[in-house]
């Protein structure tokens, strides 16, 4: 009987654990870009780099975009993905201040995500050069775009290691409980 309660009691365990855990194995994540979130920067990037913690394809064709201050709209270039690395060549027009970032990515489980990533340039970028950047440019839009409802950002998601420190919560709890179902028979 006692094995019956403990076997029970890890079946439960091992449910809530599976519950728990999936929103955690279910989607990858931005780990870093450059520009990194929140610099300060005092000469504008010629290149942007997003580094995913799963392997991702564009979700469009215009998936990178930056905008700041004054509806300053810097030309993106060719976005291209070797695995869980997207770069694309940027041209930088605009005054000193805070811009962002926004990309679109669909993630290997077919999760399509958008996310933006914010930065500050301590001095205007000089206006547009004859040079182009080295791929062809995708169109640019003069103003931000807005968010769409249903998108999903980086910030809205919870950290994986959350997701890891309530499972093994979740571990544990179960233990303990099946260790006193077995106590009280004994």
């Amino acid at each position: 009987m006692r094995f019956k309660r403990f076997g029970a009691s890890l079946l439960v365990t091992g449910l809530a654990l599976l519950g728990t855990a999936s929103p955690a194995l279910a989607h990858s994540e931005l780990k870093s870009s450059d520009p990194a979130r929140g610099a300060s920067l005092a000469t504008p990037p010629t290149q942007i780099k997003l580094t995913f913690s799963g392997p991702v394809t564009l979700a469009d064709q215009n998936p990178i975009q930056i905008t700041g201050p004054e509806n300053a709209s810097w030309t993106v270039g060719r976005a291209e993905v070797a695995g869980t690395v997207v770069t694309a060549p940027v041209q930088a027009v605009g005054p000193a201040g805070e811009y962002t970032l926004r990309y679109k990515v669909t993630f290997e489980d077919t999760h399509a995500t958008s996310g933006s990533v914010k930065f500050n340039l301590s001095a205007p970028a000089p206006g547009p050069t004859s040079q182009a950047p080295t791929s062809s440019p995708a169109p640019a839009s003069s103003a931000a775009p807005a968010p769409q409802a249903g998108e999903t950002t980086p910030e809205d998601l919870v950290p994986t290691w959350v997701w890891i420190v309530l499972a093994v919560a979740v571990v544990v709890a179960g233990i303990v409980v099946a260790l006193r179902f077995t106590r009280r028979k004994d």
